[in-house]
């Protein structure tokens, strides 16, 4: 018989790096899991990621057993990683801080799209795109989309 899901507990915990402190081990108390059990799992899935901020969602279960799925990091910090800027604007339409190439959009859309509402590559860079802009980041090159 399968096991009953009693919650969800959606973390963003750096690769390699999770550890009982907050927000972690208040997030997972709180629900009964076993602090450190998810931390060594999660340090010893994540170590090939130090440092990456992670997306993780975990399933806990009636029995305080549990289990997690590590999806891939989010658009706004890869393109902070591929810009090289330290944080988005504040004043986006105003003030832009970076500039990020169609290529390099394209390179984040194929790694992110497995966690993206979207089935193709195209429409996923138009959704990165579009965070892009939002974070103050000028898109530079030639659009490859037809602009009707």
């Amino acid at each position: 018989m399968a096991k009953e899901l009693s919650a969800i507990v959606k973390l963003q915990i750096k690769g390699g790096a999770a550890n009982p402190s907050p927000p972690i081990g208040p997030a997972l108390g709180a629900k009964g899991v076993n602090i450190m059990e998810f931390c060594k799992q999660f340090n010893a899935r994540t170590q090939e990621q130090p440092g990456k901020l992670l997306p993780v969602i975990i399933n806990v279960y009636n029995d305080k057993s549990f289990d997690f799925i590590i999806k891939r990091p989010p658009v706004a910090a890869q393109i902070m990683e591929l810009g090289k800027i330290a944080k988005g604007s504040g004043e986006s339409n105003r003030k832009k801080v970076g500039n990020i190439s169609w290529d390099q959009i394209r390179k984040i859309a194929e790694d992110k799209i497995v966690d993206m509402n979207c089935f193709t590559v195209e429409s996923a860079m138009k959704m990165v795109a579009g965070t892009a802009r939002s974070m103050g980041v000028n898109v530079t090159g030639n659009s490859p989309f037809n602009n009707n």
